[in-house]
């Protein structure tokens, strides 16, 4: 049988979402035909929508199949926060009292099996798989027992460093890989992070051991910075870090969500 790389994906997908499909809605986001559109990824088949997953949609009767596609990260965020040191796996005794937030740049987003770029000058390139939480309406001042009613969904992410001063090292275009999709229904407090370097697994632990939860960090972000539908926050990255080189493929799964894979290049000098 020959794997496509949809059908590769969709293996990967129902391999991370075990038994838990009811009430779970998968939305890809994805070029097609030059157009950037959004559809829910239903088996192999991904159903066109018309409108956001945010707010007011609807099936547009269209289909396409997912090996026909390419994927591209799930949101236009207008922003993307980031929270350091929030595995104890990670972070030693460093870890922080409180969510230790920072920016990344729209701009630094990529998508599925699209290339991270390494610039002339970069030569500590890091991978750190992480979960991201997709927030799906306006948020500000929110408890944490609130919290959850702004979470949409989550996805995959992946990002690097190399500096002591954080823009450069987590913001470089292409070093915010997301995706494949996002997923709406998974219970977040409880997912299994894999991260795999060339196929050999390097970082693996679950979301139940975020220092600071989910929910922890949305309300306390939310007390500083409004939150739009969109926005994504990287949740922290478990284990230890290593860097990479062109040529290595990295892969971040999340249970339920699937596999988010990209390659690193190097870029022009």
């Amino acid at each position: 049988m020959r794997w496509t790389a949809g059908y590769l994906l969709l293996a990967m997908l129902l391999l991370g979402s075990g038994l838990r499909a009811e009430g779970i809605t998968r939305y890809a986001r994805f070029s097609h035909g030059g157009e950037i559109q959004n559809g829910i990824l239903e088996g192999a088949t991904i159903h066109v929508i018309s409108g956001s997953p945010f707010g007011k949609y609807r099936r547009t009767g269209r289909t396409l199949a997912l090996d026909a596609v390419k994927l591209v990260a799930p949101t236009q965020p207008s922003k993307v926060l980031a929270v350091a040191l929030n595995f104890q796996s990670h972070a030693g005794s460093s870890g922080a009292a409180r969510p230790e937030l920072f920016a990344k740049l729209p701009s630094a987003l990529t998508g599925h099996e699209s290339a991270i770029v390494l610039p002339p000058g970069a030569d500590n390139l890091h991978y750190e798989g992480e979960l991201v939480v997709v927030i799906g309406k306006r948020a500000k001042n929110v408890s944490e027992t609130e919290a959850a009613n702004y979470v949409f969904a989550v996805s995959a992410g992946n990002w690097q460093f190399s500096d002591l001063q954080w823009l450069r090292a987590k913001a470089s275009d292409s070093f915010a890989p997301v995706g494949p999709i996002m997923v709406r229904g998974l219970d977040y407090r409880d997912l299994l992070i894999t991260t795999r370097l060339n196929g050999e697994v390097r970082q693996s632990e679950s979301s139940r051991h975020l220092i600071h939860g989910v929910d922890a960090i949305v309300s306390f972000a939310s007390r500083f910075i409004t939150l739009e539908a969109g926005d994504l926050i990287f949740c922290g990255t478990p284990g230890r870090t290593r860097s990479m080189q062109p040529g290595d493929v990295i892969e971040v799964e999340i249970e339920g969500v699937g596999v988010l894979r990209n390659r690193v290049v190097a870029g022009s000098p």
